[in-house]
């Protein structure tokens, strides 16, 4: 489509309001989902963290140590 200038094409045609906010939230919908997935990542990151330092704790207590 051809446009005769850059106001009609924002304009798209008297579309102009739909077409950008169809943009705009497909923007901010894939704009949350990526900084949601890198904050799950790092929390699921930090779990396990902690969880192996829990465990490493529990193995080296001295409690745990059997005696040879």
């Amino acid at each position: 489509m051809y446009f005769e200038s850059f106001a009609d094409f924002l304009e798209m045609g008297r579309h102009g309001f739909y077409v950008w906010t169809a943009y705009g939230v497909s923007l901010a919908l894939i704009v949350t989902n990526l900084v949601a997935m890198v904050h799950r990542r790092r929390q699921v990151r930090a779990e396990i963290r902690r969880a192996s330092r829990r465990e490493e704790a529990v193995e080296n207590h001295p409690r745990n140590e059997q005696s040879s």
